[in-house]
């Protein structure tokens, strides 16, 4: 921790240190609700008699509803300021985990799962925005090494604490506890600057033509195509992993570990790949970066034994650690502040979109062609990605 905050000194805005600081916590609080809800969301849908389709819907309710969020959510940024909407959204959020706890019957998850998709649709556009803004130009994959470690650490800590909090405490304590967690979000954000220029209202079809443009701008969509590829490969792993270990007569708490492993190379390699992407550029970390993540799944099904597994899935985490930084700062790099709302918008929604994708596509060709294929499969959007990235790149 005490690194962390020398890092964090290293920028050197006196404004930037003020800010980063506060909003990397609300980053790690407003996503720590969804990650405590995703190991354990099947179970308590079941336990409230919903039948195996329904449960579907319910896991992808979030995705569905949050994913046209951001991108609305975004140009509302880009209009009225980022501080009340977030604010918003983390309420929002909250409430949510408290009306977990009160679902006596499927329809009321159901409609619970919607909201909360929609309310999360204000927090990632607001979170992402505030530290584009708050960042030294020459500084900006440092600053956005810091929003990524927030993201895995929620991860991180979400699927760690999540079974063990319903296991020793209930599902009601969960919900409690995140509900807790967004509302010293909320407290937090208060203290953050309010957005000094906002733009001109726009007409929605002026709002299209803005998206249209952000996704066809040559940087933008480097950022676009390698985040998509990016979680629609970990839909694929979180769907298939836990089915090869099993084969290999591993239990649920390997899959944890091999987990465990991912999200602790994501976090600690986000510092030092921003630090090097603003020295170097974006090039070099993102191809690398797409390029072990496709290595790491080729190889991933062909090891059988725990360690091995682990080893694969460090190298996976730091391919991670290495792309994120980069493509997240290119979003900062090839907008004004004006439209960083949509721009960061579209960003978080293909995130989501890639593991809504991704997880159940991936399952299916699992199920077609085996378990392993599909794991080396999961890397076909990364190669494409891989593809745009180095032909649009080189002409930045």
């Amino acid at each position: 921790m005490l690194l962390y905050w020398r890092r964090m000194n290293e920028l050197k805005q006196p404004q930037t240190r003020k800010v980063l600081p506060i909003i990397s916590v609300v980053t790690f609080l407003g996503f720590l609700d969804t990650h405590l809800l995703i190991p354990i969301m099947a179970l308590y849908a079941y336990k409230l008699n919903a039948s195996v389709g329904i449960i579907g819907l319910i896991i992808g309710l979030y995705s569905i509803t949050n994913t046209p969020a951001n991108i609305l959510f975004g140009r509302l940024i880009d209009r009225v300021g980022y501080k009340v909407p977030l604010i918003a959204g983390l309420i929002g959020d909250a409430l949510s985990m408290f009306l977990y706890s009160v679902c006596r019957l499927p329809i009321h998850l159901v409609l619970v799962r919607a909201f909360h998709g929609i309310s999360g649709g204000l927090v990632g556009p607001a979170t992402m925005s505030i530290t584009a803004d708050y960042s030294d130009a020459a500084q900006r994959g440092k600053a956005m090494g810091f929003y990524g470690m927030s993201l895995a650490a929620a991860t991180l800590v979400g699927y760690g604490l999540s079974g063990v909090i319903v296991f020793r405490l209930g599902y009601q304590a969960l919900f409690l506890f995140g509900a807790i967690m967004l509302t010293i979000g909320v407290m937090l954000s208060f203290l953050l600057p309010r957005k000094g220029s906002l733009t001109a209202r726009t007409s929605l079809g002026e709002g299209f033509n803005k998206a249209k443009s952000l996704l066809g701008r040559k940087g933008l969509t480097v950022s676009y195509c390698s985040i998509f590829a990016q979680y629609f490969a970990f839909g694929g792993v979180v769907t298939l992993l836990p089915l090869y270990v099993k084969n290999l007569g591993m239990e649920a708490f390997h899959v944890g570990m091999l987990l465990a492993t991912f999200a602790i190379m994501f976090i600690i390699l986000q510092f030092p790949s921003g630090a090097f992407s603003d020295k170097v550029g974006r090039l070099i970390p993102t191809t690398v970066g797409l390029g072990l993540s496709i290595v790491s799944l080729l190889i991933l099904p062909s090891v059988a034994t725990f360690a091995l597994l682990a080893v694969i899935m460090a190298l996976y985490g730091t391919a991670y650690g290495v792309l994120f930084p980069s493509i997240s700062a290119l979003i900062a790099d090839h907008t004004i502040p004006e439209e960083r709302g949509m721009a960061t918008g579209l960003f978080h929604a293909l995130l989501t979109a890639g593991v809504a994708i991704g997880a159940p596509l991936m399952g299916w060709v699992g199920g077609m062609v085996g378990v392993e294929l599909g794991l080396a499969l999961s890397s076909g959007a990364m190669v494409l990605a891989l593809v745009v990235a180095l032909r649009a790149l080189k002409h930045i």
